[in-house]
């Protein structure tokens, strides 16, 4: 398998659909259609929305059925980006190799375009016909995910553990929300609309949790060791920011065997899915061991 082919694949589905449903909105002020545009069409990995349809699929779904949930946490996922970014968070000048959403429109738009997408990333979701019992409890997966049990969540721990020392379970709480917990929503989510059993979800959100974990450690190691010119951004910012990560409670060595195991571990809750499973192997491998 191609897997760079295979991803260009699912993310010309994702940037289609998603093209379409903008250019299905009236009405909208054009500072805030523009601003939402630069960030959502920014080069994103578009990883979140293809664990959804990957999920879908190894449930023997049809990932039509899967791309209007998977567009929207596209959406979820780049208003917490520009949000990030913000002064007031991360403060951060570069994203992807652009400047970030504040710095071309101003603080004030790019909050705005944040809150428009978070908004219209559950405008499509329930608009989804028929809205079965299985979607609606996948929009409510996504929803949690993105909350103050989630994503928000572990943003509030970053922020009262800027310039702290954190113990590692401190550490990988707040990673598993701020990181972990939309990527395994998303694996979970395409899993309830492709028709999964009980089984299966459980399986997924194992695989789902320790991919998490592994990606943000990875983020962590990059930051030391990237490329900025690949990156997109400067390394050496957690640093910087005096933010405690994997590699500054575990060192570099052992982060990177932590990623190791971890994606060990994800594979082999894919084991029942015999060949089906192929191409969420090869995207751990892949996203574990990627220089952006």
């Amino acid at each position: 398998m191609d897997i760079r082919m295979v991803i260009n694949e699912k993310k010309s589905i994702i940037d289609d659909y998603l093209e379409q449903y903008l250019s299905k909105q009236e009405g909208i002020p054009q500072v805030i259609n523009e601003a939402v545009r630069y960030s959502l069409f920014a080069g994103g990995k578009r990883l979140r929305p293809i664990l959804v349809i990957s999920g879908c699929e190894i449930c023997g779904g049809e990932y039509g059925k899967a791309i209007p949930i998977a567009c929207a946490i596209e959406m979820i996922h780049t208003y917490s980006l520009i949000h990030d970014d913000l002064p007031a968070m991360d403060n951060d000048d570069y994203r992807r190799g652009k400047p970030t959403n504040h710095k071309v429109y101003g603080e004030g738009i790019a909050v705005l375009a944040g809150d428009a997408l978070l908004n219209s990333a559950f405008e499509l979701m329930l608009g989804i016909t028929p809205m079965d019992a299985r979607t609606l409890d996948a929009v409510r997966l996504v929803a949690r995910a993105a909350g103050v049990n989630g994503m928000i969540g572990g943003q509030v721990i970053d922020l009262e553990c800027e310039g702290k020392e954190v113990s590692i379970d401190v550490l990988e709480e707040m990673h598993n929300k701020k990181t972990g917990a939309l990527i395994n929503a998303s694996i979970l989510a395409g899993a309830l609309v492709g028709g999964c059993s009980d089984k299966e979800y459980y399986l997924l959100k194992e695989y789902g949790s320790r991919l998490g974990l592994a990606f943000q450690i990875r983020d962590d190691i990059l930051d030391v060791i990237g490329n900025e010119k690949i990156l997109g951004k400067k390394v050496g910012s957690d640093a910087a920011n005096k933010k405690s990560t994997f590699v500054t409670l575990l060192g570099l060595q052992r982060s990177k065997e932590k990623v190791a195991e971890l994606a060990r571990e994800a594979k082999e809750f894919l084991r029942y899915f015999g060949g089906k499973a192929g191409f969420l192997a090869e995207l751990t491998d892949y996203l574990v061991n990627r220089d952006s």
